[in-house]
């Protein structure tokens, strides 16, 4: 078998979904269906259950997922070996972060990045906490940025900026013009929240226990995977949502949405890193970027 293969089989095992694997891979589904077909018929075992137009991993699938994915964490360690020969002159470095940091908060920095280091090839893949520290785990990514709180022992977080969550409605809400709230009074209202695993919905239910509020308790709507997805929904509604300052600063400043009085503590922002995995030169020249009495830092 070829590491190939072993990737679009993890991919496809990851997403239980063909269409979207191929999309991720920069290939056709019927190729990616090759692909797989190859890889069973090679070693005569079905890895997926194929019902209808789904695709599901049988018990096969999931016993040879842990072996794939340990296989190509390894081959991108070798891979990462001979490029370290090179310098900072060439390289690859994988990174991983949560909706907020990738959209409103990492930008600068990656073009910061790039200016000093033009020759290391930038990946840059987006998934909520649980997916970008799953990411860490399985090799898939060499460095997270996430805004939730993990238990996971083989990950080391370091604190590397924060910013602000609040509550935020359409100017026509009665919170509008309420003045302030308390925790319970979010029990009030009707929500469109993150997905569960977000950092930002982990955040807030961390917030709404310490005050003694059960998240369960929230009069919850709408789940959707996206902060843009939240903040279309509410600014079409008669809903709350909490989200990052940064997500909705200029609809703040324009009045099309408003800021809740309740006031939230700072939220981190985490570097990932596992603890037994080779740290490349780039990815050291990256976490240096990310120290805040570092010139190059931006923000």
């Amino acid at each position: 078998m070829t590491l190939e293969q072993l990737r679009i089989f993890v991919e496809v095992a990851q997403r239980q979904h063909l269409t979207q694997a191929a999309s991720a891979l920069a290939l056709t589904p019927s190729a990616v269906s090759a692909s797989l077909r190859v890889l069973e018929e090679r070693y005569a075992t079905p890895l997926f259950n194929r019902v209808g137009r789904r695709i599901e991993l049988n018990e096969a699938g999931q016993l040879f997922l842990a072996g794939a994915r340990a296989t190509l964490a390894s081959a991108r360690a070798a891979e990462l070996t001979l490029q370290e020969l090179g310098g900072l002159q060439r390289g690859v470095l994988h990174i991983q972060a949560s909706q907020t940091i990738a959209s409103y908060w990492l930008p600068a920095l990656l073009v910061r990045f790039r200016e000093k280091y033009p020759q290391i090839e930038l990946g840059l893949a987006i998934g909520n906490t649980r997916q970008v520290a799953q990411a860490l785990v399985d090799g898939a990514a060499d460095l997270g940025l996430v805004e939730g709180l993990i238990d996971e022992p083989t990950l080391v977080a370091t604190t590397v900026g924060q910013d602000s969550l609040i509550v935020v409605v359409a100017p026509d809400h009665p919170w509008a013009a309420a003045g302030p709230l308390r925790m319970a009074d979010l029990l009030n209202g009707r929500w469109i929240l993150r997905e569960p695993g977000s950092g930002t919905r982990s955040a807030f239910e961390h917030e709404l226990r310490q005050a003694g509020v059960d998240p369960a308790a929230l009069d919850v709507v709408l789940a959707l995977p996206s902060n843009e997805a939240v903040r279309s929904a509410v600014l079409a509604g008669p809903f709350a949502t909490v989200v990052s300052e940064l997500v909705v600063a200029s609809q703040l400043r324009a009045g099309s949405l408003h800021k809740v009085e309740l006031t939230f503590p700072a939220r981190a922002f985490h570097l990932l890193r596992h603890v037994a995995r080779y740290k490349s030169k780039a990815s050291l020249a990256f976490v240096k970027m990310l120290d805040p009495a570092d010139p190059s830092r931006v923000g």
